[in-house]
């Protein structure tokens, strides 16, 4: 798995180079020649929906998703657990949802094509096969180390701090 998320890691990594070199050879391209390349605009974008959607994944591995824990982390043990379990099953059914979803629209976006590239809107959309399987997965995996109590009550709370910031009186820094 270490090497999966690596791999996935270094893919974000030339998502985001790949981005940078076309938007800023683009810029340049107009402002100093008067001219483009208009496929650039068109793969640029594309390469930040698989960027957007493919750093959903890390994060959630990462357990950096936004979350609000005033409450959580107040509640006894108990009540910990059975709010980590309740967020792992509805973040299942929403990632179900967004499988189901791409799957009842897959027809439509397989025989649609980008007015440039002319590839398949496929290779877009669907990132919500990809996306929602991983991180229901994911959210699987925690799921049943939360069932078997394998977790901490720190990864019961399920947001990580940021690490700029101090920790707060009480708390621990952040669970990495």
């Amino acid at each position: 798995m270490h090497r999966l998320f690596r791999a996935l890691d270094l893919l974000l990594a030339a998502l985001l180079l790949a981005m940078v070199v076309m938007v800023f050879g683009n810029v340049v391209l107009r402002y100093a020649f008067n001219s483009g390349i208009t496929v650039s605009e068109e793969l640029s974008r594309y390469c930040f929906v698989w960027l957007t959607f493919l750093g959903a994944i890390v994060a959630m591995r990462d357990n950096a998703h936004l979350g609000v824990s005033n409450l959580v982390e107040r509640l006894p043990h108990a009540g910990k657990v059975a709010c980590a379990a309740l967020s792992q099953v509805l973040i299942v059914l929403c990632c179900v949802l967004m499988v189901w979803g791409t799957a009842r629209q897959h027809d439509v976006n397989a025989t649609t094509y980008a007015p440039v590239t002319e590839m398949s809107l496929i290779w877009i959309y669907g990132m919500g096969y990809v996306t929602g399987t991983a991180i229901a997965l994911l959210a699987l995996h925690k799921l049943w180390r939360i069932l078997t109590g394998s977790v901490t009550d720190a990864e019961l709370i399920g947001v990580v701090e940021d690490e700029a910031l101090p920790p707060q009186a009480g708390r621990q820094g952040p669970a990495r």
